[in-house]
């Protein structure tokens, strides 16, 4: 049985919409801090201990009372060197200095740090410079005035960084919990595609949508997607199809999902029983896109063969979807001035490849690099990602803020 697809066209926000409601929610797990690079957290991380944990030195100089040199007095003895990583020392008697190392915890007795450039060493004496005026407790990091211990540092959903990763390490835990990737097959079909390294034909392509899907993944930190490539076979598509599905969580397919006669695809989903959420988005480049859910709760996409319509569907539909469904809460959306103006007459929302540029004001704007067909490929390189340009408005002005989806 096929079908009916008739009523099955949405628009783009429709589109998100659908996906998000029919979307499972992925597990967690617990990883080492070195592999958690890139990875969604889910759990809330605190404070071990209060941060800074002690009255941190921020200058290399040395510590002294300041009531001492309140009083008059200007030359200190230096009783000790106070080195980063050590107990703090005792100041002991007011006219005494600690000689001290930025990192250092400030010496017990002291509330001042008088840099080195502004005094003056003989032998065991340090003399502040006569005209120079500190104010009491300067270039002291004080104990907690950053966090207090149990405070939290981060909240689930956040993606892991190198100012995150650095903030789990002082954390104190070796193990952190993010979400797991679910494992995704990416499925190219097409009796034209050849794969790299193996003889081509004048009349055959290489098969490049399997790959670049799987770049735009890893980029977004996904170690577990397997690319498979299938000819226009009615059978042997079902079969595969049916076993990817049954070994992995996510299907994305590339191809066969339009109107042609070797356009097999959405029947085989809707015969393994797949249910069809939608098919087809008034968008251009991607118009084709089909999305369904099967029996076992696992999503299926199901992306126009063109290969500058599959990329866009990527990253605008599949994997921000994906990465929502592992938790993340970056909900932030990017948007970009246009360099010069564009006109898109078609009732459809406009997907345009830009590239990002700063003029000479500093200000970041996106220069329009459209492609010559939805199969030309080769035009997207070097570029940054795509703009949506809404559905119902011709002209966009220089200016014109758009939201931004990077490759």
């Amino acid at each position: 049985m096929t079908t009916d697809t008739s009523n099955f066209r949405v628009d783009v926000a429709k589109a998100v919409s659908l996906i998000e409601q029919h979307m499972p929610h992925y597990r967690s797990e617990r990883v080492e801090l070195e592999n958690a690079q890139g990875a969604i957290l889910r759990q809330r991380v605190t404070a071990e201990r209060d941060q800074p944990p002690f009255d941190r030195v921020t200058m290399d100089g040395i510590a002294i009372k300041y009531s001492a040199l309140d009083s008059g007095n200007r030359t200190f003895l230096v009783s000790g060197i106070q080195a980063a990583g050590a107990a703090a020392m005792e100041l002991g008697d007011p006219s005494n200095c600690v000689e001290i190392m930025t990192g250092a915890v400030l010496p017990i007795g002291a509330d001042t740090v008088i840099p080195v450039e502004r005094i003056r060493r003989e032998a065991d004496r340090a003399m502040v410079e006569a005209e120079y005026v500190p104010a009491i407790g300067q270039f002291i990091h004080r104990r907690a005035s950053d966090h207090p211990v149990g405070k939290p540092l981060l909240e689930p959903g956040i993606v892991i960084g190198a100012p995150e990763m650095a903030v789990l390490t002082i954390a104190g835990d070796a193990t952190v919990e993010v979400a797991r990737w679910p494992s995704i097959a990416v499925i190219s079909t097409g009796d034209e595609l050849v794969d790299q390294g193996e003889s081509i034909e004048p009349f055959q392509i290489r098969s490049s949508n399997d790959r670049a899907i799987q770049a735009a993944l890893e980029k977004r930190g996904c170690r577990t997607s397997h690319r498979s490539r299938l000819p226009d076979d009615a059978e042997r598509l079902a079969a595969e199809i049916s076993r990817l599905h049954e070994q992995h969580d996510v299907l994305i397919l590339s191809g066969g999902v339009s109107m042609g006669k070797y356009d097999y695809v959405p029947q085989i989903l809707d015969q393994l029983g797949v249910e069809l959420v939608f098919h087809k988005i008034l968008q251009r480049p991607g118009l084709p896109m089909w999305f369904g859910i099967s029996g076992t709760d696992k999503p299926v996409f199901a992306l126009p063969g063109n290969p500058v319509s599959s990329l866009v569907c990527l990253v605008r539909y599949v994997a921000p979807a994906i990465q929502r469904s592992m938790g993340d809460s970056n909900e932030k959306q990017t948007r970009v001035q246009i360099s010069k103006s564009i006109e898109f007459t078609p009732n459809l929302t406009c997907f345009m490849p830009v590239e990002l540029r700063f003029n000479n004001q500093g200000q970041m704007h996106a220069v329009p690099k459209p492609t010559n067909t939805s199969g030309d490929f080769v035009s997207l390189a070097g570029t940054d990602g795509i703009i949506e340009l809404r559905r119902g408005q011709d002209e966009f002005p220089p200016g014109y803020a758009a939201p931004f989806f990077p490759w």
